[in-house]
């Protein structure tokens, strides 16, 4: 079966990028640059003309920016997925943090060094795996003949998926949760779900980069009755508190002066899995620290980060569950912990937040 090409617009306000963004996306296979545009008006008229089904969009544009464009490609119901491209700053975190909020897609930063060819592999590093999974779902649209009428990724595979996980081990004494992809949109209906009272800490990797894990962590704390803070080295952890790991660093599960006391470690230590923070880093701090009482959660994003700290976690008696692949935005974290076998029970998202209660009670 032949499938058709990821249709693509770049929108740029400055053509170094439209001609690079341009440049790595016509190189990957079974994408086509179908147009490109100087700001965000132009882009909307482009988006009625070449029908695209992946627009990237810059931040920060004149006349209208890519905030505002976002807002106004939904009020045309566009069904073309949005793809920020924001630079490496606070602002540009807060804007793009929105933006994720409001409905994009992901986000891309721009690289801040002064070689223009290592740039350019940044930059292509970055958008490879995401225009794959793209693809990848379109592909699944055209293959199951559903574009319109079921979501990407409707599975049945929900529910508990070992018997075992009706005899919980005892006294949990910590939640730790790794996220990609769609991580901002699905923490912001998990967190709030929680009571102000929630037991034990949280300790989450959200793939996200410098400045973006200080956002999103603020953003959340606003919206839920427990705290949300970036973690920071040295903090004793405590109940009714999510840690979400910083961004561009590793964070791990340490003991503290007691051995019922745990405290947060930040290091500089180098990518796993491409990925700073990464989940499979803080997993292996938990499955050696906490042992069994602890409770894994993987959830939307691509990639297969957390799969083999969980395997760790299971060793010890942990349990795991994992967001269903009708609710991620990308069913690829999850999906590879499920294939791994250490997956205990595969939930909606609107239902992990009640279990990761009945579970931790």
């Amino acid at each position: 079966m032949s499938h058709e090409l990821l249709r693509v617009l770049v929108v740029d306000d400055t053509i170094l990028y439209r001609t690079i963004i341009s440049e790595i996306l016509t190189a990957i296979p079974g994408v086509e640059v179908v147009g490109t545009a100087s700001q965000g008006e132009i882009g909307l008229a482009k988006v009625a003309q070449l029908n695209p089904d992946l627009i990237t969009l810059d931040v920060e544009m004149p006349v209208m920016d890519g905030l505002t464009t976002l807002k106004k490609l939904q009020e045309i119901k566009s069904k073309a997925l949005v793809l920020m491209v924001s630079a490496h700053t606070r602002q540009g975190a807060a804007v793009t943090l929105e933006a994720l909020q409001l409905g994009a897609y992901d986000f891309i930063t721009k690289p801040d060094g002064d070689d223009p060819q290592h740039n350019f592999q940044m930059l292509a590093s970055k958008f490879r795996p995401i225009i794959n999974a793209v693809m990848a779902q379109k592909i699944l649209r055209q293959t199951i003949g559903a574009m319109d009428s079921e979501p990407v990724g409707a599975s049945p595979a929900t529910g508990i998926i070992r018997q075992s996980t009706e005899h919980y081990n005892p006294g949990i004494k910590i939640v730790a949760i790794g996220i990609s992809t769609g991580g901002p949109v699905a923490l912001a209906d998990l967190l709030p779900r929680l009571p102000a009272d929630f037991p034990v800490p949280i300790v989450i990797v959200q793939h996200m980069p410098k400045f973006f894990t200080g956002a999103l962590a603020e953003s959340l704390d606003g919206k839920c009755s427990i705290r949300v803070v970036e973690g920071q080295a040295g903090q004793v952890l405590q109940a009714a508190t999510a840690y979400i790991a910083p961004g561009s660093r590793q964070m791990r599960v340490a003991h503290g002066q007691s051995q019922s006391l745990y405290v947060l470690e930040v290091t500089e230590d180098p990518p796993e899995n491409h990925c700073q923070p990464s989940a499979d880093y803080l997993f292996r701090s938990v499955a050696s620290v906490c042992k069994g009482q602890s409770l894994g959660v993987i959830m939307t994003g691509m990639g297969s980060d957390g799969t083999h700290g969980l395997r760790l976690m299971k060793r010890q008696g942990a349990q795991v569950i994992a967001q269903d692949q009708a609710s991620c935005v990308v069913y690829g974290m999850p999906m590879a912990a499920v294939k791994a076998g250490v997956v205990d029970a595969v939930i909606p998202l609107a239902d992990i937040g009640p279990e990761i209660m009945r579970r931790v009670k």
